[in-house]
């Protein structure tokens, strides 16, 4: 670092410059300066270190963090809460739980007090690895230590107890947190709508959704896409459209996600024709969204599954002529198409082009070329695939 006009860099500045070359990734030229600094007699603190070790912890460099934190030991520089806390979130995305455990207690030996962040990071990690009652003791250590949890440590469990399927659980600390604790935000809530939603209690999901309006909260994106895609996907299709309005006229835009989900529902309970005007809505009422592979691949499948093979091939086509280029899925969904419909002739000319743009058959569709092929007594089948 230049001296100018008399000016004498000091371990502040030093210090605010190594956490912002650290948090653009610039680790090379921080630890750079950071050598700088000790050549100039500057011995670092605790606020100095803790941006390398983030930065090290981040990129996964273990040896160096090792050597970092035997530096500090030697230099007699204690870790603080925070950089503590980055070493347990560290160690807890690795998936090495009790390494990360033991430093709560560490810290506790030496002396530093756990705090929100630190308890909350812990949880998550049991979180990960599916350790939920492991999870909900340190919540529990948390409290007994006199350690007020927040609205992250709350939805840490509730969105951990969702992903495993224990939704009584989720719904109890739901509860337990509206009593008690922080109020829950749009992130809880929509934890809650998810979980609900995937395992189809689609009644309480949306009386969740409704108490978001109640609690003086405004649901986001994800919200409305969450709860639009369970209710698809266990047949509620009219409720979705409804869902759909609502989410229209609250002034969010839906994107081709929730015409995907809404085709894709249309298609599942039966309603290919109104699936058809939606997706033909797509380009020709101004709605400035273009189908993607996915879209597509709803619509050429409902239309194999209703017999209608050359509608599916005619779109299957499109697909190039409008800029989407076909890929693995829309090539095994429309060779089963054929396949379904006794068609041999159509799968044996979308096959080798399939195979010439580098994807191969997926195992559905190899399941069904190998049966037709076993039951080919005369040899027909295979002289018209090949």
């Amino acid at each position: 670092m230049t001296e100018e006009r008399g000016f004498q860099p000091n371990i502040v500045t030093y210090s605010t410059i190594i956490d912002g070359l650290c948090k653009d990734k610039l680790v090379s030229e921080a630890l750079n300066l950071f050598s700088e600094m000790i050549g100039k007699g500057i011995q670092p603190d605790v606020v100095t270190y803790t941006p390398l070790i983030h930065a090290m912890c981040n990129s996964g460099q273990w040896k160096e963090v090792m050597a970092l934190l035997n530096e500090m030991l030697a230099n007699n520089c204690k870790l603080d809460v925070v950089s503590y806390t980055i070493l347990l979130d560290a160690l807890c995305k690795e998936g090495r739980i009790s390494e990360a455990h033991d430093i709560v207690e560490r810290m506790v030996q030496h002396g530093v007090q756990p705090d929100t962040i630190t308890y909350s990071a812990l949880m998550d990690g049991y979180c990960l690895q599916g350790k939920m009652d492991e999870a909900r003791k340190v919540l529990d250590l948390m409290i007994a230590r006199g350690c007020v949890p927040n609205v992250y440590s709350y939805t840490i469990m509730v969105n951990g107890y969702c992903k495993y399927k224990r939704l009584d659980e989720a719904m109890k600390l739901f509860c337990e947190m509206s009593q008690n604790g922080p109020v829950p935000d749009s992130v809880t809530y929509n934890a809650l709508i998810n979980g609900m939603s995937q395992v189809g209690r689609l009644s309480v999901a949306q009386k969740l959704f409704e108490e978001i309006f109640a609690h003086g909260l405004v649901p986001n994106m994800i919200t409305y896409t969450t709860l639009l895609h369970g209710l698809c996907k266990h047949g509620y299709i009219y409720k979705a459209l409804g869902l759909f309005k609502v989410m229209q006229n609250s002034g969010l835009k839906p994107n081709i996600m929730h015409y995907n989900i809404l085709i894709y529902g249309l298609c599942q309970v039966g309603q290919l024709t109104v699936a058809r005007e939606l997706f033909c809505a797509l380009t020709f009422k101004g709605l400035h969204l273009h189908p993607n592979v996915y879209t597509y691949t709803i619509m050429i499948k409902a239309l194999c599954s209703e017999g209608q093979l050359t509608n599916a091939y005619d779109l299957f086509r499109k697909m190039e002529v409008n800029g989407c280029w076909q890929d693995d899925c829309s090539y095994n969904t429309m060779i089963r198409g054929f396949l379904q419909n006794n068609d041999i002739s159509g799968a044996a000319k979308v096959l080798p082009e399939m195979v010439n743009r580098g994807f191969s058959a997926n195992a559905s569709t190899a399941t069904m070329l190998v049966d037709l092929l076993s039951s080919d007594t005369t040899g027909q089948l295979i002289h018209e695939l090949v």
